[in-house]
Formats: C-alpha cells, sequence, structure tokens
C-alpha cells in the first residue's frame, strides 16, 4: 500500500509539472508549409503574367480576364499536387504499418533486438533497456508504434491531412494571386495599372517574406528580401520575355 501511495504521488508531482510547463515550440509546420507555398506562388506567377501581357500592350481587361484564369487553374493545380502529396505519405505510413506489424507477428526476436539496438544508441545499457523491450512486447499496439517511429522515423498522419492540405494551397494560391490583378480591375490603361501593380505586390511580397521568416525562425528581413526579389526577377523576365516578342512582331 505505501509503494502504490508512493507510486501515484510521483505520478501526481510529475503530472503537475506537466501541467505548469507550457511548450513554445512551434507545433503548425505542415499549416504554415502549405500556407507559404500557395501564397508565394499566387503572388509571383500571376504578378509574372500580368507583367508581361502588359509589356505586350495588352487590354487591361485582357489581363484581368488572363490573370483570373490562370488564379483558378493554378489553384486548382496547385491544391490537387497539395492532395496527392499529402495523400502518398498517408499511403506509404500504411504500407510500412503493415510491413512492420508483419514482422513483429512473424520474428518478434529479432523486432525485440532492434528496440534494444535503438535505445542503446540513446546511451542506455541492457540493464536499463531490458524492462523498456520487456514492457513493449507485452503490449502489441505500443510496440508497433514505437517501430514506426523511432526505427522508421515516420509520424502518424492526419486521415483529414490530404484534404485540408488541398483546400490550404488552393486559397492561399488565390489570396496571393489576386493581390497584382487588383490594379487591373480599376485602372484601363495596363501599362499604368502594372506600376500600380508593381507597387502593390512588391509590398505584399515583402510583407509576406517578413511574415514567413518570423513564422519558420528565420530571419525575417533577410527572408522578406529574398522573397520581393525572386518575385521581382520573375516578373522582370516575364516582362523583357513580352517586350522583345512584341518588338520580333513589328520588325517582322
Amino acid at each position: 500500500m505505501v509503494l502504490e501511495a508512493g507510486k501515484a504521488t510521483e505520478e501526481q508531482r510529475q503530472q503537475l509539472l506537466l501541467n505548469e510547463h507550457k511548450e513554445k515550440h512551434f507545433m503548425a509546420g505542415e499549416v504554415v508549409r502549405d500556407v507559404i507555398m500557395g501564397v508565394s506562388d499566387g503572388l509571383t506567377v500571376p504578378f509574372a503574367l500580368a507583367a508581361g501581357l502588359s509589356g505586350a500592350r495588352a487590354p487591361s481587361s485582357l489581363v484581368l480576364t488572363a490573370g483570373l484564369a490562370e488564379v483558378a487553374a493554378g489553384a486548382i493545380s496547385m491544391g490537387l499536387g497539395g492532395y496527392l502529396a499529402a495523400k502518398s505519405e498517408a499511403d506509404h505510413y500504411a504500407r510500412e504499418m503493415k510491413r512492420e506489424q508483419e514482422e513483429i507477428i512473424n520474428v518478434p526476436d529479432t523486432e525485440a533486438a532492434e528496440i534494444a539496438e535503438i535505445l542503446s544508441e540513446y546511451g542506455l545499457g541492457p540493464t536499463e533497456y531490458g524492462p523498456v523491450v520487456s514492457a513493449l512486447r507485452k503490449n502489441p499496439q505500443a510496440w508497433l508504434e514505437f517501430m514506426m517511429k523511432f526505427e522508421l522515423g515516420l509520424e502518424k498522419p492526419d486521415p483529414r491531412r490530404a484534404l485540408w492540405s488541398a483546400l490550404t494551397i488552393a486559397v492561399a494560391y488565390i489570396i496571393g494571386g489576386m493581390v497584382p490583378l487588383f490594379p487591373y480591375m480599376f485602372v484601363q490603361e495596363a501599362h499604368k495599372a502594372m506600376f500600380t501593380s508593381i507597387g502593390v505586390t512588391l509590398l505584399a511580397l515583402l510583407f509576406f517574406g517578413f511574415v514567413k521568416g518570423h513564422m519558420t525562425g528565420n530571419r525575417p528581413f533577410l527572408s522578406a528580401v529574398q522573397t520581393t526579389f525572386i518575385g521581382a526577377l520573375a516578373s522582370a523576365a516575364a516582362y523583357a520575355i513580352a517586350k522583345a516578342n512584341n518588338f520580333c512582331v513589328q520588325a517582322l
């Protein structure tokens, strides 16, 4: 009874410590990755397309129509890509879990030896990892989860991850893609709208790059400059190609 009371007291003390300690680790990495992917492409691709069409002296209505079509197609394509990537990850996890489960059933001693090997890499000796191995062998589900995580380095994916990834990337792409197109809704002359679009989009790229750097733990100002430079380079290249093509057409 004394041992059980002491064990209960120790468990309560540990639970109290866990409740008092607030983790500050960033846990939404997958969502942030999807948002970054969608917004960065959404800001850059329609921006470059609009700049290129403006360089070809296309009217604002045509630039806007083409830009909206690209945003729609890009959102679907990016969302589908995110869905397939997350689905492939979930399928891979399921296949490896089935294979690992069969190994635990067919060659349990070998799998137990692998547990010992894994724990020994953390500095535990036979007298220390022995009880852990025995405990896991008595709990097949915990044994399977241990092997998936520590032997294969695989985390169980959220079953809703594929759908949410697709939606997040698609919505983020649409939000980012609408930024460089807004000026073309209000300015009739595409060449003038382009300069407004450049200013708005560069500011958006700066802001997005700063936020991205802050959320991912990188240097925010450097991230802002890098993101803006990439977007500006893409639009400049598209604009130059359109101008060169227009010049060649007039020369012929």
